[in-house]
């Protein structure tokens, strides 16, 4: 789903589980797709997101709810290239990370809401696979997250297949809206909006 995009995917998919803008890609150019084990974290200490790391493998998210701490970065280079080794798809935290110049480096697709030095104990355990809030919105193993620059959003884990037809079914009509903008078409007649009764009518042959 990463190529249609994450507005797409929203859109064609009922408009629901939109997470918090606040949590924004390192990258701007980065895109993420893949299906959640999620990790809930006591504030400032980052155990069991290495415990967690164990229960990833290849095209999946670690999704970290750290209840939007961002006082301490509980991931960093070290994990990034842990994650990568596991062929890890990415991360999305609710809190923050650090060395975010060497994650970006590394081409690691992750999402957080701050970035922060501070470092993190090992000290305090946490939870594996459970249902966890980012970003204001519930997370349960195995869902589906997707995301770029525009944002996050979460597709349930058994509406995914419905998911990605809405969103491809979506793409065609847009890609047929674009071909009939280059001919010359106004998107008032495109989408069917009405004209208001205030606004005299314009000719349509410019």
């Amino acid at each position: 789903m990463a190529e249609l995009g994450a507005a797409t995917v929203y859109e064609a998919h009922g408009q629901r589980y939109a997470i918090d803008p606040a949590i924004k890609p390192l990258d701007p150019g980065t895109r993420l797709a893949g299906r959640a084990v999620t990790v809930r974290l006591d504030p400032a200490d980052n155990w069991f997101i290495h415990i967690g790391l164990l229960h990833a493998g290849p095209g999946d998210i670690l999704v970290v709810d750290v209840g939007g701490y961002t006082d301490a970065g509980p991931w960093g280079d070290v994990l990034t290239l842990a994650a990568q080794q596991r062929g890890v798809a990415g991360l999305v935290i609710d809190g923050a990370v650090r060395d975010s110049r060497d994650i970006v480096a590394a081409g690691f697709p992750a999402f957080s809401r701050g970035v922060c030095i501070r470092r993190t104990t090992k000290r305090q355990p946490g939870e594996i696979n459970v249902p966890v809030t980012i970003g204001g919105v519930p997370v349960h193993p195995g869902d589906i997250l997707v995301g770029d620059a525009d944002g996050l959003v979460r597709v349930p884990h058994d509406e995914g297949p419905a998911a990605l037809a809405a969103a491809e079914a979506r793409e065609t009509k847009e890609e047929d809206q674009r071909a009939r903008l280059e001919e010359g078409a106004w998107t008032v007649d495109l989408l069917g909006l009405p004209w208001p009764e205030s606004v005299p009518q314009l000719p349509r042959d410019g």
